[in-house]
């Protein structure tokens, strides 16, 4: 019988190219990609026409069409596979905004990051503002994307991107309160 391959070395295998390791490592991870897609359709708005299962397989259609990226561990391979899963919601309310001019899709974002909100942002206007935070500091917009998308803790952020745990702590801050201005500013309030 043979021996199973760790998440580690799957996507090890992966990032040598062997497209294989990419589809065996999908079943060991698929609960905490499923828990993304949760985080992620949360705030949506009823009768959102992609579901949890959707946006995994939308998300793992994107990542078998892209050159394998280096994924330190497991979990940072979820924030990024949830990173894609937000750019697959990001994708399908432009396309559902273009059909219908006068609404969006609407996500809720946390607390603390929209703790002034009155509960709702537009994800064109979430996508929009990392746009421009990654234009500024692309270090925060990456801390972002793996703390609040991705669900990784500071020191799973601070391993996954090679800095200090204070560094990462500071970014967050800093990041939080400039996304918070920025979207209060698209609502208007």
């Amino acid at each position: 019988m043979p021996i199973e391959a760790t998440p580690g070395e799957l996507l090890e295998r992966w990032r040598a190219g062997d497209p294989e390791a990419l589809h065996s490592l999908l079943p060991v991870v698929y609960e905490e990609l499923r828990a993304a897609a949760r985080r992620h359709l949360k705030g949506e708005r009823a009768g959102h026409t992609l579901q949890t299962t959707a946006l995994i397989h939308e998300a793992y259609l994107r990542l078998v069409g892209q050159r394998p990226f280096a994924a330190n561990d497991r979990r940072h391979f979820v924030a990024l596979a949830s990173n894609l899963m937000r750019q697959v919601l990001v994708d399908h309310a432009r396309r559902r905004l273009a059909e219908k001019r006068d609404g969006g899709v609407r996500v809720t974002l946390a607390d603390d990051l929209a703790e002034a909100q009155a509960g709702e942002v537009d994800v064109l206007a979430v996508d929009a503002a990392l746009s421009r935070l990654q234009d500024l500091d692309a270090q925060q917009a990456h801390v972002v994307e793996l703390r609040y998308f991705g669900g990784l803790s500071i020191r799973e952020t601070s391993d996954a991107l090679g800095v200090s745990e204070a560094t990462i702590k500071r970014d967050w801050a800093t990041a939080r309160a400039w996304l918070k201005r920025e979207m209060q500013a698209a609502i208007g309030a």
